[in-house]
């Protein structure tokens, strides 16, 4: 059966939803040591193998993973990080979203709105979610874009371009740029992207490997896009009720295996279902809380599905 927001609350005690949303500054800790131990390990397998097949493998860990730092930025912004909100904030921009030319206190007021008006008129992520299923071949286009680092330089291009309007003072139109446009907040974005990246650089620099920067650049431009692309079709695309009444109907949880997790779904973002019921679950928590769910019969006729390939032919029409 399926259940509507307001019923499934009933199912749980209090002390349950408390101990959900409780988070711990480990973890937080955990999840950046995870992707930056893994960047670190992809580009080392360059540096001491340098041949196609390595640099193929290491474009597709550090493209896994700066999703993953994407989603540790979204997990600052809920405030699920760390405890310490300075911590939290500090960490999810400088340690997570501007390395990849994001801000997560822009981020957080776009993404409020997403979460209160989903598959709404206003949602400002509906333009995501929209225009589904498509024929093979506008698949193959966005796909062959996103791979050969189309998708990633306009992106490039036209944040750079809507960040000089919006340093400018002049109006500009949002779109679906995950950000609330603050002249402040972009100088701070683009004076962080360039520190981070810099550091980044000199860093590899200093260990006599420079052109590995190019693994970092070149993986945001093209595996990075890719990534963000499927993660965003699989959360509120081809959905059963794509409208703003049910989160059940309107939202998609992605079962995945190991091997998913790894290199497409990094820090349990498939369970997205969970996280439009209560957004302040950390991500660790969301297989526990969707196990929960399930228990107790809520997730029967729930918008779920077994692994991204599945959800990718949806997709397709």
């Amino acid at each position: 059966m399926s259940m509507s927001a307001r019923d499934w609350r009933q199912a749980f005690t209090k002390a349950e939803l408390v101990e959900l949303r409780e988070h711990s500054d480990w973890q937080g800790w955990l999840m950046l040591f995870i992707d930056y131990g893994l960047i670190a390990a992809a580009m080392t397998l360059v540096a001491f193998y340098p041949n196609i097949v390595s640099v193929l493998v290491a474009l597709a860990v550090i493209g896994t993973r700066q999703l993953g730092l994407a989603i540790i930025m979204h997990e600052a912004a809920h405030r699920t990080l760390f405890n310490n909100r300075k911590l939290n904030d500090w960490a999810g921009n400088w340690l997570a979203a501007y390395p990849i030319y994001l801000s997560a206190d822009m981020y957080r007021a776009h993404h409020r709105d997403h979460h209160g008006k989903t598959w709404g008129d206003t949602d400002p992520d509906r333009a995501l979610a929209d225009g589904f299923p498509v024929s093979k071949r506008s698949m193959t286009r966005k796909v062959l874009r996103d791979v050969f680092g189309v998708t990633g330089l306009k992106q490039l291009i036209g944040t750079s371009y809507v960040a000089y309007k919006v340093i400018r003072g002049e109006e500009v139109n949002q779109g679906t740029l995950p950000l609330r446009l603050s002249r402040a907040r972009m100088i701070q974005m683009l004076i962080g992207t360039l520190v981070t990246n810099a550091i980044l650089f000199a860093l590899l620099w200093a260990l006599g490997h420079p052109m590995l920067y190019l693994l970092w650049f070149g993986a945001w431009l093209t595996t990075h896009k890719l990534l963000v692309r499927l993660r965003s079709m699989a959360e509120h695309s081809v959905v059963p009720a794509p409208h703003p009444v049910d989160p059940f109907g309107n939202t998609r949880t992605t079962l995945t295996r190991r091997w998913e997790r790894a290199l497409i779904a990094p820090h349990n973002v498939g369970f997205h279902l969970e996280h439009h019921l209560i957004m302040t679950v950390p991500q660790y928590k969301l297989p526990r809380f969707h196990r929960m769910l399930e228990e107790r019969g809520f997730l029967e006729g729930a918008c779920i599905e077994q692994g991204y390939a599945r959800v990718f032919r949806q997709m397709v029409a």
